[in-house]
């Protein structure tokens, strides 16, 4: 039996309200100019400031997200990692702040957070994004080779301090830090900054994570070469893999200017290049892999590679992860099996989430099969709980 068909073990952790919440959210999901319309309509209530956090809050919010405050989480934190063995990962996910106050603000939320992961099992690694950090139009310039201005030169000294001061704290209380790709215009810039981070922090083990989002068919080779500098160098790679979350925004940017795509051919041209990623790290001893998949062929080639290569399921360098409220079905079998399974958990102001929010919807309707899968096996347990 495909261990990933066990609806009992998936949704162990639901009530049948849930059940039912979730089996209406991605029938809602599935229809894609529903999704659409439906994200148009609540950008616009919340910048006239009509009453829909309510709403909002009671239905897609509570199934994607943990909470609005780090606190808010605990309940669900506590809840699946006692009764599923599945770990989070909180992940502040308010988006396109462009101020040094919010900044650091973010610098702040996620040093709290790190403390959180030193006194919690239940959470092992701290997560934010470069754009969290400083001005996303910064780090473009700088992977675009522009010369700046001494003002901005002042500003990205007050980026990189931010980045130093949350990893000395990292490295302090032995956490982990996931920090995630964003588009690829202003991607190398900060690659550059957190292969300097690794190289400096990444000495005895892996500490600093970068994210490769493998729809981009370059990463493969970024990957290898980023390898051949960490064997010069002597530092250990953490990477996140995933296969990406601003695939339509980069193809419509591309052709809008007149550049190749960065993004492979096709979804299976995705599935090889994400494959490959993982198979590499997978060899590699100083390498420690997050990865981060929805796909069942990935996650069972990775179970498979991890015997091949004598990894434990429980081993440090091999973890698996899935977004809150999504592929329950991978995480929860995964975790039954013994597996390291974390599942991303954001959480914060209901208005302040809705892009996130926005996109995860509008992602699944781009992903072939996804919700149709989801939606599958939440009828399977409907039945088989008779609801």
């Amino acid at each position: 039996m495909n261990i990933f068909d066990n609806t009992e073990i998936a949704f162990s952790l639901k009530t049948d309200s849930q059940l039912e919440r979730a089996y209406f959210l991605f029938r809602m999901i599935q229809n894609e100019p529903m999704v659409r319309i439906g994200s148009a309509v609540t950008n616009f209530a919340l910048k006239v400031h009509l009453h829909v956090e309510g709403l909002i809050r009671s239905t897609v919010f509570d199934h994607f997200c943990g909470g609005v405050t780090e606190e808010d989480c605990m309940p669900i934190i506590d809840n699946m990692y006692n009764n599923g063995n599945v770990h989070s990962v909180l992940d502040y996910s308010v988006e396109g702040q462009d101020q040094e106050v919010s900044f650091d603000g973010a610098l702040e939320k996620i040093l709290k957070i790190i403390n959180f992961c030193e006194e919690k099992q239940s959470i092992p690694y701290a997560v934010f994004k470069p754009s969290g950090f400083g001005r996303f139009e910064l780090y473009q310039k700088i992977s675009e080779e522009k010369n700046l201005t001494q003002k901005e030169e002042e500003e990205w000294n007050r980026v990189v301090a931010r980045f130093h001061k949350v990893c000395k704290v990292a490295i302090q209380k032995d956490v982990p830090l996931l920090i995630d790709a964003e588009e690829s215009w202003m991607q190398k810039a900060a690659d550059e900054l957190i292969e300097e981070l690794m190289e400096t922090y990444n000495k005895e083990k892996a500490i600093v994570f970068n994210t490769l989002q493998m729809y981009k068919h370059d990463r493969m080779d970024y990957l290898k070469a980023l390898h051949a500098k960490a064997k010069e160098k002597g530092f250990y790679i953490g990477m996140k893999v995933v296969r990406g979350a601003y695939m339509e925004k980069e193809r419509e940017r591309a052709e809008e200017k007149g550049y190749a795509s960065p993004i492979c051919a096709d979804k299976q041209a995705t599935d090889i290049n994400y494959d490959a990623a993982i198979n590499y790290m997978m060899e590699q001893p100083k390498m420690a892999l997050f990865a981060g998949t929805h796909n069942e062929d990935s996650s069972y080639l990775l179970m498979d590679l991890a015997k091949k290569h004598n990894i434990k399921e429980n081993d440090n360098r091999l973890w698996f992860g899935q977004l809150f409220g999504m592929s329950d079905h991978i995480s929860y079998n995964l975790a039954n099996q013994g597996y390291n399974v974390a599942k991303y958990l954001p959480f914060g102001l209901v208005r302040d989430v809705m892009p996130y929010l926005i996109r995860r919807a509008e992602e699944n309707t781009s992903v072939a099969g996804q919700t149709s899968r989801e939606l599958n096996l939440l009828k399977i347990e409907r039945k088989r709980r008779k609801l």
